[in-house]
């Protein structure tokens, strides 16, 4: 048996995660956390979930709680402060925390030096397997084409462009061998003069409830191939961190991403 902590418990993410964890025969939810003011401090989780009483009370800070895996979908701030604690105890981590630069980032993949962690932008099976084919796309259709990276989040997601649109673009850099932070054009206004082929472009869209929303142009001459990939339910995402958090127990010490947990690479 798995024992989960899930940072973020009373959030959109968090109940999904929790809901995933119930679902799963092999894991049990063990500790959840929220923000120290938060109303839903002492609350079971299993109920603010929508799964009935799980006898889990959310807390307030990680410290004392017990748990085998920690599941981060939170801020960079929160993921940070975490990374520590479970490298101090010795506790893996699945992170699927955006927005993180690169010095945060770098504070990551230090704390993985001593401790088995998964980091994605995007945990959804379906997701993962487009890196795949983006990189199967890239390879094929090389630099005879123009690529842009099309992305769509609700409109409460603070962070632009998506975690899982800047790997997508990342993804294809790497194949092309290009450096994004040098090819990556993000959003166009007014005279930008006629576009270069070496460029990656992003174009990001924040409306309404739409929770994940992927499409990726390679438009040749004559042609053009498009991999999209659409998300209806956080319960795709929760899934996915949950079958991660599952997969990294086994695991030495070390950062992995899902093209591992699926077995991709």
């Amino acid at each position: 048996m798995t024992n989960i902590a899930v940072s973020g418990a009373a959030g959109r993410m968090g109940r999904s995660i929790i809901e995933a964890a119930h679902r799963d025969a092999d894991c049990t939810v063990s500790a959840a956390i929220e923000h120290a003011d938060s109303e839903m401090i002492g609350l079971d989780a299993g109920e603010i979930a929508g799964v009935g009483r799980i006898d889990t009370p959310i807390s307030a800070s990680l410290n004392g709680e017990e748990f085998d895996v920690l599941i981060e979908f939170t801020n960079p701030e929160t993921t940070l402060e975490h990374a520590e604690i479970c490298r101090e105890s010795g506790r893996r981590m699945v992170i699927g925390t955006t927005g993180l630069n690169r010095q945060q980032q770098a504070s990551v993949e230090k704390a993985a030096s001593d401790i088995a962690m998964v980091l994605a932008p995007n945990m959804s099976v379906g997701v993962n397997l487009c890196f795949k084919l983006l990189e199967i796309a890239a390879r094929t259709l090389g630099d005879e084409v123009d690529i842009e990276v099309l992305e769509a989040h609700h409109k409460h997601k603070v962070d632009a462009p998506s975690g899982t649109a800047l790997r997508m673009g990342e993804v294809i850099a790497d194949t092309l061998g290009r450096n994004l932070r040098e090819c990556a054009v993000y959003g166009r206004e007014g005279m930008t003069g006629e576009r270069q082929r070496e460029t990656i472009g992003f174009a990001t869209v924040r409306a309404g409830d739409i929770v994940g929303e992927h499409t990726v142009l390679f438009a040749g001459a004559g042609e053009r191939v498009e991999i999209t990939h659409k998300v209806s339910s956080r319960t795709t995402f929760a899934s996915g961190a949950v079958r991660a958090a599952r997969w990294i127990i086994g695991r030495e010490l070390g950062l992995y991403d899902m093209q591992d947990v699926l077995g991709l690479r």
